[in-house]
């Protein structure tokens, strides 16, 4: 069922069954162990070879992918990644966290992912414009409206959706809402870039309000960041317009410490120059006015940053898989962080989730990135419907949606996780984990024996 060869795929299967089969689920209703084999096999995998002419007008050749997970709650959902890391297994874990995070929602949305090893640092605009017209003509043939509606992901932001819409548009003839993260003038939704980094701090919003009764908020939390594109960029403003104090952001490269809060100014350098792929080091050098005197920052070379921020309430790892590690997660409990918060997928390694988890009684709570970070997607279905009605909502209007959708995924998670916990201790925080996997799993599996899918 899983491939040997599948690391990140195993990782995500192993957390949701784990998550399953460590709650009263199965004992009360066993015929759901019947959706496992079935929901862990893609509806579909499509592999393709992308062909496309460089600069000096050579031939250079890709693999592009399309895992088809699951349609059950509507059509595929899911973003498209260029990154030279990318294969099958790293789609199929992200395809399948998707099928879950979606359901999570509440939005008609199925599970899937794609994307290429093509590397799109260092590449000039029309070598990436070349590259994704050769790509879309092999996808073209397999999405649709009410088929599968790609989305951005890493190294696919604004340019790159709107090169591959175009080339779809041009061999369809069709102008139709086929891929999401789309410029505002031709059928985008306002709040997009920012939706991941909001939602995940207004789900982070709803853990701290219960966790203290009603009596704490962000304001006068420190918060340690990682990653420094859209997700932690929106996610350290949304926290310092909440009154919070944001510490640490990062990259592939470093990491940057400030002890007294990286501003709005220092975000929008670091948000203008990632565009042209700047690395922070780049832009500290580059913007030197920005991050000197009382807004000073210390760059830290080749390290993630949580065992270097000093005393910490939050974390919100917002970079990439497996981004924090056990000795990581225990520096962070020994910093005094009370609440993690994955706006990656999959940001904690399972020995940080262990960790994170047996905490729990001392007052940590981790929610992980199905759950925490579903608001991107959220707000990419909240496009679907607004380019189905052929509409544009206000900031306001989505905005408000989002939260609502954060809020709701939350409540869900909580009382999901009360409602089949196993454990005895009533004074131990319920586990997230198990709340996120056992809802979207329960949403999906009964969609599937509705359809005849499992029997």
């Amino acid at each position: 069922m899983v491939a040997a060869n599948e690391p990140e795929f195993q990782q995500a299967y192993n957390e949701l069954v784990h998550a399953l089969q460590d709650s009263t689920l199965f004992t009360e209703n066993p015929h759901y162990k019947k959706v496992i084999p079935v929901v862990s096999i893609p509806e579909r995998i499509i592999q393709f070879r992308v062909a496309w002419e460089n600069d000096q007008g050579e031939i250079e050749v890709n693999n592009g992918f399309r895992v088809q997970f699951n349609s059950n709650l509507g059509p595929y959902k899911g973003g498209l990644r260029f990154h030279p890391t990318v294969n099958l297994s790293i789609l199929k874990f992200l395809g399948f966290e998707q099928i879950f995070k979606n359901a999570l929602t509440g939005l008609s949305m199925g599970g899937g992912k794609g994307g290429s090893d093509f590397n799109p640092k260092g590449r000039s605009d029309n070598e990436i414009r070349r590259f994704c017209v050769a790509f879309m003509r092999q996808l073209a043939r397999y999405i649709g409206s009410d088929t599968d509606v790609p989305a951005g992901d890493i190294g696919v932001g604004g340019r790159e959706i709107g090169f591959l819409f175009g080339a779809y548009k041009q061999m369809q003839n069709n102008f139709t809402g086929i891929l999401t993260g789309k410029g505002l003038t031709w059928g985008g939704s306002l709040i997009r870039p920012e939706a991941t980094g909001y939602g995940l701090v207004y789900y982070v919003e709803k853990m701290i309000e219960k966790a203290s009764h009603g009596k704490e908020t962000f304001k006068g939390k420190r918060v340690a960041i990682s990653g420094s594109g859209n997700v932690a960029q929106y996610a350290a403003l949304k926290v310092i317009e909440l009154g919070g104090i944001v510490v640490s952001l990062s990259d592939s490269k470093g990491a940057i410490i400030s002890k007294n809060g990286i501003t709005p100014h220092q975000i929008s350098a670091i948000g203008d120059a990632k565009i042209k792929h700047k690395s922070l080091e780049q832009i500290i050098e580059l913007s030197a006015s920005a991050f000197s005197g009382s807004n000073s920052v210390q760059y830290l070379a080749g390290v993630r940053p949580w065992e270097h921020v000093g005393q910490v309430d939050v974390a919100l790892p917002s970079a990439t898989q497996n981004e924090v590690s056990g000795p990581e997660a225990k520096a962070l409990i020994e910093a005094g962080v009370k609440f993690v918060a994955e706006g990656s997928n999959m940001g904690s390694t399972k020995d940080a989730i262990d960790i994170f988890e047996a905490s729990r009684n001392t007052g940590v709570w981790y929610a992980p990135g199905k759950a925490a970070n579903c608001g991107g997607v959220a707000v990419s279905g909240l496009e679907m419907a607004q380019n189905s009605q052929r509409v544009q909502w206000t900031s306001e209007e989505v905005d408000s949606k989002l939260k609502n959708i954060m809020y709701t995924c939350f409540e869900n998670c909580y009382e999901t996780a009360i409602k089949y916990s196993v454990e005895k201790n009533t004074e131990s925080l319920p586990s997230l984990l198990k709340g996120a996997n056992i809802a979207g799993f329960i949403k999906v599996a009964d969609a599937m024996f509705d359809q005849g899918d499992v029997f």
